[in-house]
This record gives structure tokens, C-alpha cells and sequence, in this order.
């Protein structure tokens, strides 16, 4: 489906972005595996769970677990650290391994597939929201972008003055 490839190659891009302008700003612990980088990843893990929610739930549940209970130091360099199971936090803004993260993304198309059988109605009241918190919901990943620089921007302000 290109819908979905280009959604994947967006996440993908702006992750590209942010461990680029985190290396220009900081570079000794710049982003090399964060949110987005995750984000893009597990999509692609998730793809063939998509029309198999309890598949996808079980198997989300199992890679929570793991993520969460088991570390080696094997894991702990950049090459397999993106896995997860490091021993410890690595030098780094932000951090974000599959395992248990691919998990909770996991656990997302089940309850997508939930909400859909009853047609959305939970979420109904979110109809109701104001139009400016519709609007940062359909443009989350702008306002993602977005936020580190203006608040590293307005500290930097804070600081001089």
C-alpha cells in the first residue's frame, strides 16, 4: 500500500533529520536510535500483524516482557543496542529500543482492531475537542519536530537574559 510507504518513509525521514541536527548540536550524545527511529522500525516489524490483532497482541505482550525483564552486555553497543537489552542507558538524548517499544506498538493494532469492530464509538467524544487539539492530533509529528528546538530556543533565551 504507498499510503503506508509513505507514511513509513516520513517517520523514516524525520528520524534521519533529528539524529542529524542532534549530532550538529550535540555531538557526543546525539540521536542515533530514538523515538522516531523506533517508530519507523517497528512499523516495519509490525506490517504482517497488522490483519492478525490477537497475533499481534500476544506477541506485543511477549516483547514488552522480554523488552523489560532481560538485558545482556552483549547489547551494549550501538550496533545491537537498537534490539534493546542493554545493560545500561547509552550516552544519547534519547533512546528508544524495539524491545519493549515494538511491543507497545504491537499491542496498538489489537486495540485498533477493538475499536474498530464498535465503530469508533469510545473515541466519539474526541469529536467534540476543540478544533486546535484536532489539529495537533492530525499534525503530532510537526509538533514533534518542533518542540525540542523551540524549547531548547526559549532556555537559550532564559539563559542569556
Amino acid at each position: 500500500d504507498a499510503r503506508w510507504w509513505r507514511h513509513v518513509a516520513i517517520v523514516a525521514g524525520a528520524a534521519l533529520l533529528v539524529s542529524v541536527a542532534s549530532w550538529l548540536v550535540f555531538p557526543r550524545s546525539y540521536i542515533w536510535f530514538g523515538v522516531l527511529h523506533a517508530i519507523a522500525v517497528s512499523l516495519l516489524i509490525a506490517r504482517p500483524f497488522v490483519d492478525r490483532p490477537i497475533v499481534a497482541m500476544t506477541v506485543g505482550i511477549v516483547v514488552i516482557i522480554v523488552g523489560v525483564a532481560w538485558a545482556h552486555p552483549m547489547f551494549d553497543n550501538r550496533a545491537l543496542g537498537v534490539v534493546g537489552f542493554m545493560t545500561h542507558k547509552p550516552t544519547t538524548e534519547d533512546y528508544v529500543p524495539l524491545f519493549p517499544w515494538t511491543g507497545v506498538l504491537l499491542l496498538g493494532i489489537a486495540v485498533g482492531h477493538a475499536l474498530t469492530r464498535r465503530q469508533f464509538a469510545m473515541l466519539a467524544p474526541l469529536a467534540r475537542a476543540p478544533r486546535t487539539l484536532r489539529w495537533m492530533g492530525r499534525h503530532s509529528l510537526v509538533i514533534y519536530l518542533l518542540h525540542q528546538p523551540l524549547m531548547l530556543g526559549m532556555l537559550a533565551l532564559v539563559v542569556r537574559a
